[in-house]
Order: C-alpha cells, then sequence, then structure tokens
C-alpha cells in the first residue's frame, strides 16, 4: 500500500518509511522539505494520491504556546480535509501518552486539540501515545535547568528508545484502524530523576540533579503516575541501559 508519512524526514518519520519500506510498502516522506507543506497546503493533493494511509508524526517547528497550538490546528485541519478528498481510508498520529493529564502545558493542550479534531473527523483513525524517546533525556533536563542544577518533579517515567516507537507507528499503519489510542512504553519505568541521571552521566553532563516540589513538566505539574502508560500498553523490549552502552 502507499503510505504518506507527514514529517517524514525527522527522527521518527524517517526510521517510519524505512522500516514500511522494508516490509514491501510504498512509503512516502512528506515535509517542508520535500515540497509538502499542511500548514499551507502546499504539495498535499499531489503527494496524496492514491495514498491508502497517512501517518502524522510532525512537529512544530516552536513550542511557544500560540505557535505550537496554530501549528497543530491548522496542519490537522488542512490535512484530514485533503486525505477526505483523496479517499484515504486509515490517519495514523503520533501523540504522547499522558497527554490528557497534561494540560498545564501549552504544548500537551496543542496535542489534545489535535487529537480532538482527529476524532470529530470522519476519518478512520488510530491515535499511537508514545512515553518519552531515549533521546530526549539531555533536552528534557535543558528544559527545568537553572545555573548548573536540573530540577525535576517527584513523578516517574517509562522512556522508549525512537527505534520501537517507529516500529509502533508502523506496524498499526499497516493494520486496521482502532477509532482510539493504542499506548507504546519502554520495559521500565524509573524516577525522573534516575532517568535523567543516567541520560546525563552516559554523556560526562556534570549538572547537578535534585527532586523540585516545585517543578513542571513542560510547564505542567506532575502526579507521580502522569507520564506512565495504562496495563494494555504494547512494552518494547530494549532497555534504556543497554541503549546507553550502544551509544558509547
Amino acid at each position: 500500500m502507499k503510505v504518506v508519512v507527514i514529517g517524514g524526514t525527522g527522527l521518527i518519520g524517517s526510521k517510519v518509511v524505512a522500516g514500511l519500506g522494508e516490509h514491501g510498502h510504498e512509503a512516502v516522506a512528506a515535509s517542508p522539505n520535500t515540497g509538502v507543506n499542511t500548514l499551507t497546503g502546499e504539495g498535499l493533493a499531489d503527494v496524496l494520491k492514491g495514498a491508502s494511509v497517512v501517518v502524522d508524526v510532525s512537529n512544530s517547528p516552536s513550542f511557544a504556546d500560540e505557535d505550537v497550538m496554530a501549528f497543530f490546528r491548522t496542519s490537522t485541519t488542512n490535512l484530514l480535509k485533503a486525505e477526505a478528498e483523496a479517499d484515504v481510508t486509515h490517519h495514523v498520529a503520533l501523540s504522547v501518552v499522558g497527554t490528557d493529564r497534561l494540560l498545564g502545558s501549552g504544548y500537551f493542550r496543542a496535542k489534545q486539540v489535535q487529537e480532538d479534531l482527529i476524532k470529530a473527523s470522519d476519518a478512520p483513525y488510530s491515535i499511537v501515545h508514545a512515553t518519552q524517546f531515549f533521546e530526549f533525556a539531555k533536552g528534557l533536563a535543558d528544559g527545568v535547568t537553572q545555573g548548573d542544577t536540573v530540577h525535576l518533579p517527584d513523578a516517574k517515567i517509562q522512556p522508549i528508545v525512537s527505534d520501537d516507537v517507529a516500529a509502533a507507528v508502523a506496524r498499526t499503519a499497516v493494520g486496521a484502524p482502532v477509532g482510539g489510542v493504542v499506548e507504546v512504553a519502554g520495559p521500565e519505568a524509573f524516577q525522573l530523576e534516575e532517568f535523567i541521571r543516567m541520560g546525563l552521566s552516559a554523556q560526562n553532563d556534570p549538572r547537578k540533579i535534585v527532586t523540585d516540589p516545585q517543578a513542571t513538566y513542560w510547564g505542567a505539574p506532575l502526579e507521580e503516575n502522569t507520564l506512565l502508560p495504562g496495563p494494555d500498553a504494547h512494552i518494547a523490549e530494549t532497555r534504556f541501559a543497554d541503549w546507553l552502552a550502544q551509544q558509547q
């Protein structure tokens, strides 16, 4: 089948394209640098010709509250309209475990709007919720660093490697629409402090790490289990320590 991957040149999208191609599907990477822009609609009609599935793993270039809301609202609206006109039969979107519990964050409010638009449309759909990626440990730390100290909420996280996220997205894309959310997570839950400490230590990053009851997660307060998946999540196999060892 022909699968168009919006955001197909990024971290997850490029892996989804490669994985689908290896299994004999026609996987097309679509992004602004391939002439497809979901914000303006440029190139959408052409790239969707003959497509059975659209996978949206795109992300906003700016995480400022107004920018990210405008991105997901506009791009999702344009994409769903173009898919309906092209008779696409399955819309797959990548989102985040706990999105509906993180609405204190402008980013997650925008992701919730994206999901709500998909659910309210007539498109057969599947939404894949993934936990935080292994690759983003440093970026998460950077966002809550004050001076030389990383301030983290007292909460748990069950991170996953991007390869396993991409595999879950590709698997969902070639299956029947679920009309709901499927969750995917890594095999181990950590305290946020432990996860970040391991990630920074592997990069010889000397920052001090503290658990701070006032700290937030991208602006959202956390309960202990806010970031954890539910009992029916698909659990991937790659362990964080094993992945870190491969990066050396």
